[in-house]
Formats: C-alpha cells, structure tokens, sequence
C-alpha cells in the first residue's frame, strides 16, 4: 500500500477526526495549498452543514492559483441537493488543481464532479491515498453501493473463546482499556445492535462511554426481539438518543405498545424461523441512513451474521483467562462443519490492549472495488 503525499495525509487525518459525526454524509477532508505551503484546512460539517471542500476555501481569503487535496471527489450538482456543489465551488474559487484520492460511489456523483472540473480547466489527478480514504470510507461506499449497513461484529472473550461463565456471568472478561477501546468505537458508528438474550442477561445501558463519559453523539440503540421478550423497563430504553426495537407481526400487540410509549420506535420484520430477518432489517436501516452497524451480540446474532454473509469486519478483544465447562461460546449459528470451511479474517490485525489483545480484520463477504 502506497503511503498518501504529506498534503493528502493531513486531509486524510481531517476526515478522522469528523468520522460519524457527518452521517449519512461521507467524512471528508480537504486541504488548500500554494507554494508549498498549507492555507487552510477543512472538513465535512453534519448534514446542512458546509463540506470539506466549502470550509477549507472559506479558510483561505484567496485561493486562486492553489491546489486543493480532498479524499473524496467533490461533489457535482444532482436533483434534491441541499448543499452548493464543491465541485463548483473549486472552479469559482480559481484553484489550479485538484488531487482527489477516491472517487464517489454515489451515483448522483460517480465522476460528474471530477468531470464538471476538467472541463472547467482545472488539472485533476486521482489515487493520491486511495488506499487509505477506502479504509476511512468503507462504510460510505458500502451503503452508496448496496444501500446497506457496513456491519462490524464485535465480542469479548476469553482464550477459549466463552463470552460467559456457564451461570452466565460475563462481568468482566476483558479489562477496561478493552472495553474502552470497544466504546471508541460505539462512539462513531451509526447504531449499536444486539439480540434480546443478551438485554435480558445483561440489561445493558448501549450507550457510547469512552473515558467513562456519555458521548456527545449517541449511535442508536438497536435490539432484535422476535417473541417480545425486553421488558420497557430495560435500561437501554431510557438513555440519550434514539432507541429501536425490531420485532416480528407474531410478537403480542400490548408489548408493542408499551415498548412504544417509552418513546422507542418499533420495527416489524419477517421472521426467518431463527428469528428476525436479518437482511430485512438492515435495508431497513440503510434507508434510514444508518451506515455503520456495531453489531455486539449475543452469540447468536453474531453467528447469523456470519451464517447469513452480513458482516464486514469481525473485532475480537480476547483476555489472558481461561473459563472452561459449559460457558457460553463467543459465536453460535450453523458455523463449519470442516476446519478447511471455517470462517477466517482477512488482512487481519493484531493490537496490544494490556492485559488483552485485539484481532480484528475485514470477513471478505463484500468487496469494495
């Protein structure tokens, strides 16, 4: 992989820091640059807000003549647009050229923005850091391409692979920069899904804690529960933010109702004979704008997940313990019957969280190109 130029590297590291806060809109970063120099820095605000490429030129009192790295290809003019088009901006503003890493998997986008430049006489190169704006973006392209989640299945366990004693006891395997780290990442994504096994063993709160303190951005809470098992009085229903409940048309009117009045929004999905539809409920959500979706258990979900080829990335923070016996596995669903078929990361990742460690990698059941 081709390390990004320095220019592209900062607009790169401008998107990160926006990363979550923009969706359903891509995190972009733009910089502005003359004579080897950087005049100014900008990215993408939340929605209704100015893009990349609008705050770094408003940065600038004149870019005429300079040339602008942004990680995404600026966006061109398309029906129901609420933002002015960036690609029109750069033009207006006189730039010189633009250096773009990836071009935009939107199709109201897809090369009109990089074309409606050339032919307004701005030099365009494309791939400056395209490997690194791809793994920034992978959520963005994923949902622009299908209309889909980008799905991150996520637990914590022990070295033998159990989630929980066999009395059910799971409080806790990993350590508290493990779970830290785990609420990083809540932080950013889109929604947080579990099953109702795993509400009613553990009556999580789901909310996004790093550092021990809430987030200012809370993802939605998402809980499947096919028979109408969660109680309204569960902890998770009565957190900041917005909470979902996806249930199946058999599960009993007056639980609805009640899960309902807590101010939780009620999701009715086909059932599959295992439970929710997965592939049902996650268009569902990508219509609604949720892009990324932490997905954290319980072994079950996970192990549908996988079964059904719905996830992306799989992130396992595994503890130097051993629990042995009848304890709950990490993953359940049908899984391999030969070591030969089984599941297996790819570009698999490795970080040192003492006392545990993270493997995480992508599943290889999407491609982004």
């Amino acid at each position: 992989m081709a390390s990004p130029s320095p220019y592209m590297a900062r607009a790169l590291a401008a998107a990160r820091q926006v990363r979550g806060f923009t969706s359903p809109n891509p995190w972009v970063g733009a910089v502005v640059v003359r004579d080897g120099g950087i005049l100014s820095v900008g990215a993408t605000s939340p929605p209704g807000g100015p893009h990349a490429e609008a705050a770094a030129l408003a940065g600038t009192p004149d870019a005429r003549g300079a040339d602008v790295y942004v990680t995404l290809e600026p966006c061109a003019p398309f029906p129901g647009k609420r933002t002015p088009p960036c690609a029109q901006a750069l033009v207006d503003a006189g730039v010189r050229r633009v250096v773009v890493a990836l071009e935009d998997p939107d199709p109201g986008v897809r090369g009109r923005g990089i074309a409606l430049l050339r032919e307004s006489g701005v030099v365009v190169e494309v791939g400056d850091g395209d490997a690194q704006a791809l793994a920034l973006l992978r959520p963005y392209v994923k949902h622009r391409q299908s209309g889909l989640p980008y799905v991150i299945l996520k637990f914590a366990a022990s070295l033998d692979g159990r989630v929980a004693t066999a009395s059910g006891d799971s409080k806790w395997v990993t350590g508290e920069s493990a779970r830290d780290r785990a609420h990083q990442e809540r932080a950013w994504v889109d929604a947080v899904l579990v099953g109702s096994g795993t509400v009613l063993a553990d009556d999580p709160m789901l909310t996004a804690r790093p550092g021990g303190r809430p987030a200012t951005r809370q993802p939605a809470r998402v809980v499947l529960d096919s028979r109408g098992r969660v109680s309204a009085t569960a902890t998770f229903l009565h957190q900041p933010g917005h909470a979902i409940v996806a249930t199946a048309p058999a599960a009993p009117d007056g639980w609805k109702r009640a899960i309902a009045a807590t101010g939780a929004q009620v999701i009715e999905c086909e059932s599959d004979g295992r439970g929710i539809n997965l592939h049902q409920l996650l268009a569902t959500l990508g219509r609604r704008g949720v892009m990324s979706a932490w997905v954290e258990g319980g072994p079950a979900l996970l192990g549908s997940m996988l079964d059904e080829q719905l996830a992306d990335e799989l992130w396992a923070f595994i503890a130097p313990v051993v629990i042995g016996g009848d304890g709950l596995p990490a993953v359940g669903g049908r899984g391999a019957t030969t070591v030969s078929e089984a599941f297996r990361l790819v570009d698999p990742h490795l970080e040192e969280l003492p006392p545990d460690i993270l493997v995480r990698g992508y599943t290889g059941m999407w491609d982004p190109r």
